[in-house]
């Protein structure tokens, strides 16, 4: 007699459309702040932006994305009166954060049916929304690798001077890692620099977690189905 036990899955809906919002949020606000940070850098050094004594220099800042000009007795950012852009920005990061990791492990578990939060789902629908989740996401953390290590790929030795017309000075690569994709390269002159910009580096390393717990969620799914169809008379 085949197996006709009914299966369920929490309902995610509303977190998935949580992480989308969100991340349209977050779209929109680094566009905007990244807008702002347009040449923001040389009204600093032509005096343009006034803050507390002598400028020191410069630095961009990750997120929320910004040019800080650092002066003796603080710094000012080019969110500046924006302040509430960086809010949302965070405000935004820490709902899609939550909302996406809740619904991946959500994914993990098999209740029974007939609590309100549960929906009834065959366990070939688990298989499928699993294997879309895996796949989004992992293609996602491939791509940001390959962004960020693709001279890694050419010769790890030889990472910085990739891409030639460095003439007989190359710089070297002092240093270098696979995850996160990163190395140190040294010039001529003898100052050093990173070869991938370190937001770029760490946001590879924190895409591999999603993509590692819809990697779970798809192996328990494949699993329960395997076993549902060995119960099946042949």
């Amino acid at each position: 007699m085949a197996d006709t036990r009914t299966y369920g899955g929490y309902r995610t809906g509303g977190l998935w459309a949580a992480v989308r919002i969100s991340l349209a949020a977050l779209l929109v606000g680094s566009g905007i702040a990244l807008f702002l940070m347009m040449e923001y850098d040389e009204r600093c050094a032509q005096g343009l932006v006034r803050g507390p004594g002598g400028l020191r220099g410069t630095r961009n800042q990750a997120f929320p994305p910004a040019t800080v000009c650092e002066f003796e007795r603080g710094d000012v950012s080019s969110l500046g009166t924006a302040w509430v852009l960086g809010a949302l920005l965070w405000v935004a990061l820490a709902v899609l954060v939550v909302c996406l990791f809740a619904a991946l492990v959500a994914e993990w578990f098999e209740p029974r049916p007939g609590d309100p939060l549960v929906e009834p789902r065959s366990r070939a629908e688990q298989v499928s929304r699993t294997g879309s989740a895996f796949f989004v996401t992992g293609s996602l953390f491939l791509l940001l690798y390959a962004l960020a290590g693709w001279e890694l790929f050419t010769g790890p030795s030889s990472a910085c001077s990739a891409g030639g017309g460095w003439g007989y000075h190359p710089p070297r690569t002092l240093e270098y890692s696979f995850f996160p994709p990163q190395a140190t390269c040294q010039y001529a002159s003898g100052a050093t620099e990173r070869l991938t910009s370190d937001w770029l580096s760490s946001l590879t390393a924190l895409s591999a977690l999603p993509a590692l717990l819809a990697g779970v969620g798809f192996v328990l799914a494949r699993r329960r189905r395997r076993e549902e169809r060995s119960r099946k008379p042949r």
